[in-house]
Parts: structure tokens; sequence; C-alpha cells
């Protein structure tokens, strides 16, 4: 009797304190998926935003998050960026996102993630998953061992490895494409550039600037990463609360997100805002809007860190490297449509990507009510993607 008092009262506790499904209603999601398994530490979340376009590839995140409703309202969002990113992208994919609840730098075991990959594998390709914040291919390498619903898994295995370097490499397209809206030209020599986060996709992306001349300034919450990668490419290093007072021609996020929020946009200082984190604005339609005000022109930022996902998802038919990088390229226009769309209709940038993105999954989802057979070619680019059709 005790015990169910105890679990009525928790019950009580999370209806008063958090409302899931309102925000799953918000976010217009198919599914989330709860995964426990405590004997080996694993607290994770998938959630699956929309798959009209295909099945939900996305990446999972280990990240020791506060509290669990702060990780269920990442996931959300996260995934629900997912479906826009593989839109905008071209891509035969819908949204998803998963993440671990535990310290990336202490808390890792074969036995958590290969636990978590019998999760991926009972939702029976509906969800796809990768490598993303606090993940390492190796950890994708012991997932991959419990599911082939995994990319981003060693080369040597057959997949792509790392996705940061394409990452990297598409938000600087995405910020070249910016600098040619906002200069006239897309050179980004002499140009003034702060980098938050040091991480993967922010230290190749400052490789990038640093062969063009450009001037930069790098911060990080630790420390040595920041110094180590100001000394590869000739930045300045700043403390982390600095980054947000520079005055700089572009703002680089390159770490967490929601650091475009009611807090900081007031000291922002700089013409663009060009960033490899996902949900760089706390809220999408007011911070929008206040960047206009404010004359900050913004790359959204799903559009262009949609690298990494590109290049994962070309696993799917047989990884070619070339093709990615070509497919990756193509950014540079995609910004500069959704730069002429956001004109065109006097409205914010992200919400002029997502008008475009919601365009292609509507249309595309039209198809789906065509009738179709069940029978399929083999051997042919996209054999993956098909479904059954009854």
């Amino acid at each position: 009797m005790n015990e169910l008092k105890n679990m009525l009262d928790k019950e009580s506790d999370i209806n008063e304190d958090f409302q899931l499904f309102n925000d799953l209603n918000t976010l217009e999601h198919e599914q989330i998926v709860f995964c426990s398994r405590p004997e080996v530490g694993l607290k994770a979340i998938i959630a699956i935003h929309d798959t009209t376009l295909g099945p939900a590839l996305g990446g999972t995140r280990m990240w020791d998050y506060k509290s669990e409703a702060e990780a269920i309202r990442d996931v959300l969002r996260l995934s629900r960026g997912m479906s826009y990113k593989s839109a905008i992208s071209g891509l035969n994919l819908g949204g998803g996102k998963a993440v671990i609840i535990g310290d990336a730098q202490t808390q890792k075991t074969e036995s958590l993630f290969r636990a978590f990959g019998r999760f991926v594998d009972g939702l029976g390709g509906r969800y796809i998953t990768a490598e993303d914040v606090g993940m390492t291919e190796k950890d994708m390498e012991w997932i991959f061992s419990e599911t082939k619903f995994v990319t981003g898994i060693p080369k040597e295995l057959g997949g792509s490895g790392n996705p940061s370097p394409v990452t990297g490499y598409g938000v600087y397209m995405g910020m070249k494409a910016s600098a040619k809206r906002a200069y006239g030209s897309d050179s980004l020599e002499g140009k003034r550039i702060a980098i938050q986060g040091a991480g993967s996709v922010a230290s190749h992306l400052a490789h990038y600037i640093s062969k063009e001349n450009g001037e930069l300034f790098i911060s990080d919450i630790f420390e040595e990463k920041a110094n180590q990668l100001a000394e590869a490419t000739g930045a300045k290093v700043v403390k982390p609360d600095d980054i947000y007072t520079l005055d700089v021609d572009i703002f680089s996020p390159c770490a967490l997100g929601g650091v475009v929020n009611d807090d900081t946009i007031e000291y922002l200082k700089c013409d663009i805002i060009a960033g490899g984190a996902n949900n760089i604005l706390d809220d999408e339609d007011k911070h929008g809007n206040e960047l206009i005000k404010k004359g900050i022109l913004y790359a959204p930022d799903y559009v262009i860190n949609a690298g990494g996902l590109i290049n994962v998802a070309s696993e799917l038919e047989g990884y070619n490297e070339n093709l990615a990088m070509n497919k990756t390229s193509r950014i540079y226009d995609t910004v500069l449509d959704i730069f002429d769309y956001a004109e065109e209709n006097n409205i914010p940038t992200i919400a002029a990507s997502n008008a475009l993105a919601e365009k292609r999954i509507e249309a595309v989802g039209k198809v789906g009510t065509i009738y179709s057979s069940k029978s399929h070619f083999s051997n042919r680019k996209g054999e993956q993607y098909l479904r059954d059709r009854s």
C-alpha cells in the first residue's frame, strides 16, 4: 500500500510540473520512446517527429541534463529540427533524435550503448541513429553491434566515420553565403568571427576560416580545448560569457542551443549569426523577429549544419565521400534561396526556412496517397526508402 501511495505521489508531481503531451501536440511528434536499463545505467529518450519523407534519421546526444524534463524538451526540439533539416536538404528522410542522460566524460560503457542499440533495433527502422554531441565513432560501433539501424560507424566497417568534418564544411558554406548577402562578397578574409565552442565541428570550421585569413575568437567552457584550437588556428581565446559582447562581423554558435535568448540578444554586436549548433534561437518567432530589428542576418542553423546528416545519409546508399561533399556544398545556394524567400515575404529567415521545408513535406506526403504495388526493384538508389503500400 505504501509503494502504491508513493507511486501515485510521484505521478502527481509529474502531472503538476510537466505537461508532456502538450509539448508533443505543440511540436507535432509521431512518437516518443523512453528507454531504461538501470543495471547498465541507461536512461534514454528517442523522439520521432515526422516520417512522411522516409525513416527518421537523427543523432544520439549524450548529455548530463539538469532534469529529465530538460532532456525531453531538448529531444523534442532537436527531432523537429531534423525533419526540417532533411526536407530542406532534399533528403528522403524523416526527423528523429535521441538523447542519453549521463556524463559523456565518465559514464560511457559498452553495455550501455549496446542496450541502447537494442532499443533502436526494436523500432524496426522507423528511427535510424547517428553520432551527435558527446558521442564518438567507438560508441556508434557498440550500437552497431546490436542494430543495423545506425550510421556514422567507422569507415573500416563500411560507414562514413565521424560526420563532424562535413558538418563543419556545411557551416562554412552557409557562412560564406551569408557574407555574400550581407557584404556583397563571400570572402571571409579580414572578417572578425567569434566561434562559441571548440569541439569537432567548431574545429573544422575554424580551420576553414583560418585558411581565408579571417580574424578568429574562440570560447569554450573547457578552457584547454579552446586553447588548443586557438593555437592551431591563430585565434584569440575569450571567456565564455564574453563571446556575446564582442564587436564582430559574424557570431557562430557551435556548442549547445538556445544561446540567442532574452538574456543575450541585447549584447550581440554582429552582422551575421551562422553556427553549427542546433536550435540557436531560444524562441524562433520572438528572437527571429528581434534579430531583424537589430539588423542581424540569421542563417537557420538546421540548414547550414546539415552536412553531417547529408554525410551519414549517404551511407544508406553506399558511402561516397565526394558525393557527400558535393551535396553539402549546395547549402550555399539553399541559404541564398531562403534569404530571398524571407525578403519576398517579409518574414524572419527561420520562418522562411520552416515554410520551405513544410512545403516539401506536404507535397511529397500527397504522393503517398497514390496506390502503389508492393513490389520493388533491387540494387536501385533510394531502395531503402520504399515502403509497402496497400
